[in-house]
């Protein structure tokens, strides 16, 4: 694993925490139905965690030498809250899975620190899935 290649990944992941702050805002603001106000607070609620994820990785980044992204993921346009709901799931499911995939690459480059940071997160976005999940699982 070489300092590159980890910057890259770790900016991949940037990406994706600044594509989720632009989801949750995005899917705040414009949810309707009878279940707006739940789901407004929810998805309101987890902005300030990946915000924080965001400012994590960017540094880490810069202090490995590297220049940190400003371009998020595209977000994904959803006609309905179901649809917000099942794309905040689509992509928690990518962010557990590049950031296991980070937490190896920071270990076999023998950053310690850095692959248990990662795997916090891990823990944080599983449990943005778990939540995402169980209000899935009543929708009709």
């Amino acid at each position: 694993m070489t300092r590159e290649d980890l910057i890259a990944g770790l900016n991949r992941d940037l990406e994706g925490e600044f594509q989720a702050v632009l989801m949750y805002v995005g899917y705040a603001a414009a949810v309707t139905g009878p279940h707006r106000p739940m789901l407004k607070q929810f998805f309101a609620a987890e902005v300030p965690e990946e915000l924080a994820h965001a400012q994590f990785l960017a540094d880490k980044i810069a202090s490995l030498g590297g220049v940190p992204s400003t371009t998020p993921r595209a977000v994904p346009v959803a006609a309905d809250a179901r649809q917000m709901l099942v794309h905040v799931l689509d992509a928690e499911r990518q962010a557990i899975q590049d950031y296991k995939e980070r937490a190896e690459q920071a270990a076999a480059f023998g950053d310690k620190g850095l692959a248990t940071h990662l795997e916090t997160i891990v823990e944080d976005e599983t449990g943005h899935f778990e939540e995402t999940e169980k209000i899935l699982r009543g929708w009709r």
